[in-house]
């Protein structure tokens, strides 16, 4: 019976005494829920910022402007939607993963009282994150809040870019690696290669070519020209480099491959960057015509849905490509914890399941890897998450300003956010033109 009640608050995944559920290890399981949480909040900023979302909610709820009234939302629940909406909840997730990483500084037991509660208590855990959420609604001075955290996010944003394009040059030289590994046993992979390499390049080509006859003017638009011929020449300097003989000669797994996913993303952020500048206009027959706007449909509104979902997309990958591959720090201190006691630990680790009391030991503590210390840093992590919050918000709202709390009609763009996200593009061909220069500056470390 206390095996079971410790199902609801214990601090390891709901595996280890689930016999339905795949057998996870306690730290990808912990890294787990915490991403279902921050994915979980994510979709609720979403639904927040669509347009059809008042609308939806006062069609299909009884008495929904009565309830309005009296849960002080305002008129039609207009405090719950649009921009200010979303500010408050991660506003409301940033202090959640912020109090974790202060609270997990420095942890490197996993048996301490932090890691436990950092590996469990996830129902506990999950009213806290609606907890503060839902504190961002109580704020006061609401615009003045709103115009500072704005800032305060873009720089988190930043600093999570940063980080997603770190995580985006591991994940295209994991790829290769891969791939060219399994060269060797299977021809099918050689062509495989090829193919996806002949697709990203066509993709990013395409772009180029696309961004070259839509987001350029002869009278106007030049920072547009100017960095669309840097940027792909960048790009084009980069996959020469990466095919060189100098480079081949040491480090054979260098290819077109990882060049092809930096071009693709490079040129996304370029489109990104183009959609964030303020929109110029030109003399046309007497009037004044928006020009290097999205083409079709709606102009700007367009490019900005396209950017929004293209970069949610990509914060999700990221998420989960951090949560689920190889961790980022393994202790070698070993933990004085003996046998029996370790196993009647493991037995009460799970979240809401109900597991039975003779899951055997070595199933246990197969599934417990990180008894010899924490496989990766509690701190970091969080502090991650903390960043990828902020950049949640400024992803959902497009970067953009917002008026009074209300979503504007017409987005008129920022010179601060095209800067931050072509610098963004710089930053990402730095960091693999690193990757691809290390092993030609330092060989004698790359040569095993």
């Amino acid at each position: 019976m206390s095996t079971q009640l410790a199902c609801c608050c214990g601090p390891a995944p709901c595996t280890l005494c689930c016999d339905s559920c795949p057998k996870i290890k306690q730290s990808t399981g912990t890294r787990f829920m915490y991403t279902l949480y921050f994915l979980l909040v994510t979709a609720v900023c979403m639904v927040m910022m669509s347009p059809t979302m008042e609308k939806v909610m006062r069609e299909n709820i009884p008495y929904f402007s009565e309830m309005c009234y009296k849960i002080g939302a305002g008129e039609n629940c207009d405090v719950l939607v649009g921009y200010s909406a979303v500010y408050k909840v991660c506003f409301g997730m940033s202090c959640f993963f912020f109090i974790f990483a202060v609270f997990t500084f420095q942890v490197r037991k996993s048996r301490g009282c932090r890691a436990a509660i950092h590996n469990g208590f996830w129902f506990w855990k999950f009213l806290a994150l609606v907890a503060c959420c839902a504190t961002g609604f109580f704020i006061p001075n609401v615009d003045k809040f709103l115009e500072v955290w704005r800032y305060v996010g873009a720089s988190g944003g930043f600093l999570f870019l940063l980080i997603q394009l770190m995580l985006l040059v591991d994940f295209a030289h994991r790829w290769n690696n891969n791939w060219t590994a399994g060269v060797q046993n299977n021809k099918l992979w050689y062509a495989a290669l090829a193919l996806v390499t002949l697709v990203l390049f066509s993709v990013a080509v395409g772009a180029l070519v696309f961004m070259a006859l839509y987001y350029t003017h002869p009278e106007a638009c030049f920072l547009n020209k100017v960095f669309l011929g840097i940027n792909g020449s960048l790009c084009l300097l980069v996959s020469l480099l990466a095919i060189s003989p100098a480079m081949q000669r040491l480090q054979s797994t260098s290819g077109l491959l990882q060049s092809g996913v930096i071009s693709v993303y490079v040129m996304y952020l370029t489109f990104s960057a183009f959609s964030s500048k303020p929109i110029e206009t030109v003399e046309e027959n007497g009037k004044s015509v928006h020009v290097c706007v999205f083409p079709f449909n709606s102009g700007s509104e367009s490019d900005n849905k396209i950017v929004s979902g293209v970069g949610t997309v990509l914060l999700v990958g990221c998420v989960l490509y951090s949560c689920l591959t190889s961790t980022t720090r393994t202790s070698s201190v070993a933990l004085g914890v003996s046998r029996a006691t370790a196993l009647q630990n493991e037995r009460a680790r799970c979240c809401f399941c109900f597991g039975q009391d003779g899951d055997s030991e070595e199933n246990v503590e197969g599934m417990n890897d990180e008894k010899a210390g924490t496989m990766y840093s509690y701190c970091y992590f969080h502090f991650v998450f903390f960043l990828g919050s902020m950049y949640v918000m400024m992803t959902v709202t497009n970067w953009f300003h917002y008026d009074s709390a209300k979503i504007e009609k017409i987005l008129e763009g920022s010179w601060s956010v095209f800067w931050i996200k072509m610098a963004s593009c710089w930053v990402c061909l730095l960091l693999y033109t690193g990757t691809i220069v290390a092993p030609i500056l330092c060989p004698r470390r790359f040569e095993a």
